[in-house]
C-alpha cells in the first residue's frame, strides 16, 4: 500500500521525476507550471521545505514501495484551524481510487495530527476526476470560482472528530 509521507529533502529527485513524467497529463486539467518550475526545481523545493518548517503549509507525497511518487497532497495557508487542500496524482494511477484514499488520509491527518477543523478545495469544472474525489471524500460545493481564468467550484469539508 502506498505510504503518505510529509515532504522532505530526500523526496526531491522522485518528486521532480513525478512532475516531469506527468507534465502533459496535468496540463490537460490544470495550468502548466511552466519551464521555470522545472529549471528552478531545487530552489523551489528548498523554499517549500522552509515554508513548511515555519508552519505555513504541510506538504505530502504518496510514495510506493520503491520510493516513486504517485501523488502530491498539500495543505497550504494554514491559519485559524483551516487550510486549502490541493492534490494531483500520476496518470498511471488515476481512476484507481488512489487520490480518494489519499485525500481521506490527508483529511484525517489534518484533523488528528495538525488540529485543523476545516479544509477548502477548488477544482475546475473540466477536472472531473478531482471533482469526483472531492465529492467522495465529504467535500461540499459552496460556490463558483475562477481558477486561472477557468470556471470551477470551491468546496468545503468540516473536519469533525470521528468522521
Amino acid at each position: 500500500m502506498p505510504e503518505l509521507q510529509q515532504l522532505d529533502v530526500r523526496h526531491a529527485p522522485a518528486l521532480l521525476r513525478f512532475e516531469v513524467e506527468n507534465r502533459a497529463y496535468f496540463a490537460r486539467s490544470v495550468p502548466d507550471r511552466g519551464d521555470d518550475y522545472f529549471t528552478g526545481f531545487a530552489a523551489r523545493h528548498a523554499e517549500l521545505l522552509a515554508e513548511q518548517a515555519a508552519g505555513l503549509h504541510r506538504f505530502h507525497v504518496l510514495v510506493n514501495d520503491d520510493g516513486a511518487v504517485l501523488g502530491r497532497f498539500n495543505l497550504v495557508d494554514l491559519a485559524d484551524g483551516a487550510a486549502e487542500l490541493g492534490f494531483r496524482v500520476a496518470e498511471r494511477v488515476a481512476g484507481r481510487g488512489v487520490a480518494t484514499d489519499a485525500v481521506r488520509r490527508v483529511c484525517e491527518l489534518a484533523r488528528d495530527g495538525y488540529g485543523l477543523r476545516r479544509l477548502v478545495a477548488s477544482a475546475t469544472l473540466a477536472n472531473l476526476g478531482s471533482l469526483a474525489v472531492l465529492r467522495r471524500t465529504g467535500f461540499t460545493p459552496v460556490g463558483e470560482v475562477l481558477l486561472d481564468g477557468q470556471p470551477g467550484l470551491r468546496h468545503v469539508r468540516e473536519l469533525v472528530p470521528g468522521r
